[in-house]
């Protein structure tokens, strides 16, 4: 059955706007792939103006439930989607650089994050997805690999890991807590003295937890991943200065 809409107060209007969207999300009417109706159609519909509405899908778009293309073809307009890694790794880094949570907060929730989803790998994890896992580690163990390119390749081996967790919201989670430390990593790394020897250390644990995983070992991967995750954090402390609160 079609969406049936209904005009919203003027009072802070996009935000009206926004929990009539939601409302019908929640109601099941609105559902991933959905296209909403054009803009001109929408607005007089909700009784608000078509900027008031522009507002609101951009802050649907920042949050990752709704891309908007703009045109007139079989693909324009604003539809209904499911990608919420991005947006909430961008929210989580802008609110770790404003000073919101501290680097040991982001580091207590990669252990706890981790631990379980390298545990829940062993048992969950296909082996097409652990061949994808290996095929990061062969490529961080490229000779001439660059700080940047082995950063962004180890950041998909963890969320890989996760993905093989089953679980969605782990996986979701790993990939944002991840993702807020990324530029702090990279420069700890580019202030490394000795690169090569930097990157081949930790792509050595990378290759032995993926081994663990492979043969089965979660405790060990999870205690190991943990022992990863709270070394190069410390070096992060250490070689930045950022206080601990």
């Amino acid at each position: 059955m079609p969406v049936e809409w209904e005009p919203v107060r003027q009072s802070r209007t996009h935000e009206l706007v926004l929990r009539s969207i939601e409302e019908r999300v929640f109601a099941g009417e609105l559902k991933a792939g959905d296209r909403l109706p054009p803009e001109r159609e929408l607005a007089p519909v909700l009784g608000v103006s078509r900027s008031a509405l522009r507002e609101a899908l951009r802050v649907l778009e920042t949050i990752g439930v709704l891309v908007a293309q703009p045109g007139r073809g079989p693909d324009s307009g604003a539809r209904i989607v499911r990608n919420p890694d991005d947006a909430l790794g961008r929210l989580l880094r802008l609110h770790f650089a404003l000073g919101s949570y501290s680097l040991e907060d982001v580091m207590e929730a990669r252990v706890v994050l981790e631990r379980s989803g390298f545990e829940a790998a062993v048992t969950h994890a296909r082996d097409e997805d652990l061949d994808e896992a290996a095929s990061l580690v062969a490529a961080m163990a490229a000779p001439g690999i660059g700080v940047t390119a082995f950063n962004d390749l180890d950041t998909r081996f963890h969320v890989q890991i996760a993905r093989c967790s089953g679980n969605a919201l782990t996986s979701t989670l790993t990939s944002a807590v991840r993702e807020s430390v990324r530029p702090l990593i990279l420069r700890a790394l580019e202030e490394a003295e000795d690169w090569p020897a930097t990157a081949a250390a930790l792509n050595a644990e990378h290759t032995e937890l993926l081994r663990l995983v492979r043969a089965g070992r979660g405790a060990e991967a999870a205690d190991l991943v943990e022992r990863h995750i709270r070394s190069l954090h410390g070096t992060l402390v250490e070689d930045q200065g950022v206080s601990r609160k």
